[in-house]
Formats: C-alpha cells, structure tokens, sequence
C-alpha cells in the first residue's frame, strides 16, 4: 500500500513538471509603473539569465510612479486602447498594487508580453 502510493507521487511529480516549466516562458503577470494619473512610466525588470526561468525578479520604476502587477494579455486578446478616460479609471481600479483580473468596460486590463530578453 505504501508502495502503490510512493509510485502514485513520484508519477504525478514527473507529469506536472513539464507544465511549470511552460508557465515560465508565457508568464500570466507582469509589472508596469502608473503615475497618479493612471499614465505609464518607464519600468525595468531584473529576470534571470536562464532560457528556462524567464521570470522577473524585481521591477523598479525609473521616473516615478507606483508598481502595479497586471495581467499578460492572453493569446488572442489585444490590450485595451490608452486613452485619459482610460488612464483615470485604470489607476482608480489599482487595488493593493494589482490590477490582475480586473475589466474595464467588459474587456480585461492586460498588457502585451514582453521578452525578457530583449532587455525592455
């Protein structure tokens, strides 16, 4: 019995290995810096040296502004158009530092994927 379920662990520790090591390449969040009027400032995001973990490690806001983690835009899903309409509901909708799954007007608040190795 012990046996059947030391078996049953170490399989299902080998099937999800490959799916964590896929979310790593199409991470879900991202980090962007908002002044107070909801605008984008510059943002620069330390990730790791690996093409295996391409995660961010720490993102530091060059001019000002708050950190704010947001959602990668999904395949198929394009970012909502910048707008100062848009840039003042965005920041009125930062709750603790996080806009991840957050809508605006029915359509997700997402940012396009950038390539961790193209240094942004």
């Amino acid at each position: 019995m012990v046996r059947t379920i030391v078996i049953l662990g170490a399989a299902a520790g080998l099937l999800s290995g490959p799916a964590a090591a896929q979310s790593t390449f199409n991470p879900a969040v991202t980090t962007i810096c908002l002044d107070v009027g909801g605008q984008t400032r510059p943002v620069t995001c330390q990730a790791e040296a690996s093409r295996i973990q391409q995660r961010e490690d720490i993102c530091q806001c060059l001019r000002g502004g708050q950190p704010v983690t947001v959602s990668v835009c999904p395949p198929g899903v394009r970012a909502p158009a910048e707008s100062a309409a848009f840039e003042r509901e965005r920041y009125s909708l930062v709750h603790d530092g996080s806009l991840v799954g957050t809508t605006s007007r029915g359509r997700l608040i997402c940012v396009a994927r950038r390539d961790s190795l193209s240094g942004r």
